[in-house]
């Protein structure tokens, strides 16, 4: 290491492109300050440094014991006052919105912002559709009403994105550190490799070729330092039947720091609000079927959602599971898709034409919609991620890592999930959500819950119960031969716990036992409303969320929250 000569500022300001000294590996450890080693070494163990850090999969060492000491949080806004557990402040946030400059949208950028700021966010990540006038205008012109807003609205972290048309699939968000080159990355990436940009969006090798490399370009435009991260998350993966199994795990194995989950719960949740006072439509605009480009192995049952989420995340067994059963970390968000919005009283400018100015003028006030199917961000669905300060890389850090828990309607105010040798019952001990345990084979092991009800009534008025949390344990077996895999054999639903009404916190545990093989755990929580077998089969998952009716689905009156889960590994 004696000759290594590296150029490297020691003004590790997060919003530069540049790396901080601890995720620059050609500083070696012994030029980091104390609190610059704490860091690394805090991110190593956690599996979150180096470019194969994120490894294959858990059972690759990739994701060590989740081991960060309470002192390391210290410091960092809490955002809008969200919770802070003393290890995380947690902050929720959307990271899928459109404004004006999409074509079937109306929002400005302050408007999107304001309303989420207003609805309890702390961060959200405008998300405008990848087009030729996108690319060509858009993703320009709409920097400056970001910047602005960003300053406009300080305790609000406001990234820029856009929706990726995937090569050969469904849609994705594709997200950047705020920096100096936000724009041009984003705009080279959509120019290069955005479906509806080239025309590569029908199925072929090819055309998933081209969308590995555009996960890779992201992954290299980090490691050349033009973008301190960038984040990819598939949306509404299973309403058109495009996003195949083998092309979700091609995702994520392109780049793992990258590539890191999928929406569990789409957007669009007021589509299914019964006419005539609304839409009338599938809940999430979830109501197609089967077509030649779709993955002919999907059951028709996947063309829906159940309890308003994805039928990958909503089955137990089934595709998410399949994925955490090869101990692959992939990561689930709920948020609104947001392009307008139910009850709004707004409509596009007058005179406006996108084509030729890449954006819609500015809305005017105007009737009342009824028919429109999405809620504002945060006004339903909400993603919480455990960050170690309020800040864009430390949310960005936090999703990757998998400290995320989502919920519909503020179902439940807060969730401290962690998995611990049966007797280490310290504050923080133990794997949180995105975690992993390691253990001597044949440790005693237990999870424990502790979530905070609700207390306060939610934006449909009400407080809302929860009434049932169910805790999923599944074996991890380790790669799988056929690519297309989607069931998880051994995935199941271990316990359900009641939740009796007005308490304001629940605290639940569970024996894993003497724990001898690797396996994962994750949890699922509802009001009770509505719930029927899983499609695996009562004795798989007795009490899972039903088939949301075309037409006729209140989202207010069928709630739930998952969380991601936790490894535990034996050695």
């Amino acid at each position: 290491m004696g000759n290594h000569h590296h150029h490297h500022h020691h003004d590790h300001a997060a919003t530069g492109a540049d790396v901080p000294a601890p995720l620059d590996l050609s500083v070696p450890d012994a030029e980091l300050s104390p609190t610059e080693a704490s860091r690394r070494t805090f991110l190593r163990n956690a599996g979150l440094l180096g470019a194969g850090a994120a490894a294959s999969s858990v059972l690759a060492g990739g994701h060590a014991a989740h081991a960060a000491p309470a002192n390391d949080h210290a410091g960092g806004g809490t955002g809008g006052g969200q919770a802070n557990d003393g290890e995380f402040v947690w902050l929720a946030g959307d990271h899928h919105i459109h404004t004006q400059y999409s074509s079937d949208a109306m929002y400005r950028v302050v408007d999107q912002a304001k309303h989420a700021r207003a609805y309890g966010l702390d961060w959200i990540v405008i998300t405008d559709h990848g087009n030729a006038t996108h690319s060509r205008i858009g993703v320009e012109k709409v920097n400056p009403d970001i910047v602005e807003t960003r300053k406009e609205i300080k305790d609000l972290l406001i990234y820029q994105g856009l929706e990726w048309n995937i090569p050969s699939a469904e849609h994705g968000t594709v997200f950047v550190q705020p920096g100096p080159n936000e724009v041009a990355v984003l705009k080279q990436f959509e120019t290069d490799y955005d479906g509806s940009v080239n025309g590569t969006s029908s199925p072929s090798p090819e055309n998933e070729a081209l969308a590995i490399a555009g996960i890779k370009f992201l992954g290299d435009e980090v490691r050349r330092r033009r973008i301190g991260g960038a984040l990819f998350l598939a949306n509404h993966p299973s309403r058109r039947g495009v996003d195949s199994p083998h092309e979700v795990r091609a995702w994520r194995d392109a780049d793992p720091t990258v590539a890191v989950g999928m929406e569990g719960a789409p957007g669009h949740q007021a589509s299914s609000l019964p006419a005539p006072n609304g839409p009338g439509r599938g809940r999430g605009y979830y109501e197609g079927s089967p077509s030649a480009a779709s993955f002919p192995g999907y059951p028709l049952e996947s063309y829906r959602t159940w309890g308003g989420f994805d039928w990958m995340t909503s089955t137990v067994g089934g595709l998410w599971d399949s994925l955490l059963a090869e101990g692959k970390p992939w990561w689930i968000s709920a948020n609104s898709d947001s392009h307008i919005n139910y009850l709004g009283t707004s409509m596009r400018g007058p005179d406006s034409d996108f084509n030729a100015n890449g954006k819609y003028n500015d809305p005017v006030y105007g009737p009342l919609i009824t028919t429109a199917g999405d809620f504002w961000p945060g006004q339903y669905s909400r993603t919480h991620v455990g960050a170690q300060a309020f800040g864009y890389r430390a949310v960005m850090d936090a999703i990757r890592a998998g400290r995320v828990w989502v919920d519909h309607g503020g179902l439940i105010g807060g969730l401290d999930m962690r998995v611990r040798r049966l007797n280490d019952q310290r504050p923080g001990a133990g794997a949180t959500l995105g975690g992993t345990l390691k253990i001597k084979s044949g440790t005693s092991v237990v999870v424990t819950l502790d979530i905070d009800l609700a207390t306060v009534p939610n934006w449909a008025q009400f407080v809302p119960k929860l009434a049932r949390v169910d805790l999923i344990v599944g074996d991890v077996t380790g790669p799988v031969t056929d690519q297309d895999t989607f069931t998880a054999p051994t995935t199941r639903v271990a316990a359900s716990f009641e939740v009796q009404p007005g308490r304001k916190r629940v605290s639940f545990s569970y024996p894993l036992g003497r724990v001898d093989r690797p396996m994962y755990v994750r949890v699922r929580g509802t009001d009770g409303n509505r719930s029927a077998p899983g499609l695996m089969g009562a004795s798989v998952d007795p009490h899972g969320p039903a088939m949301d009716v075309l037409g006729d689905a209140d989202p207010w009156l069928d709630l739930w929250f998952y969380g991601n889960p936790i490894w535990v590994l034996p050695s």
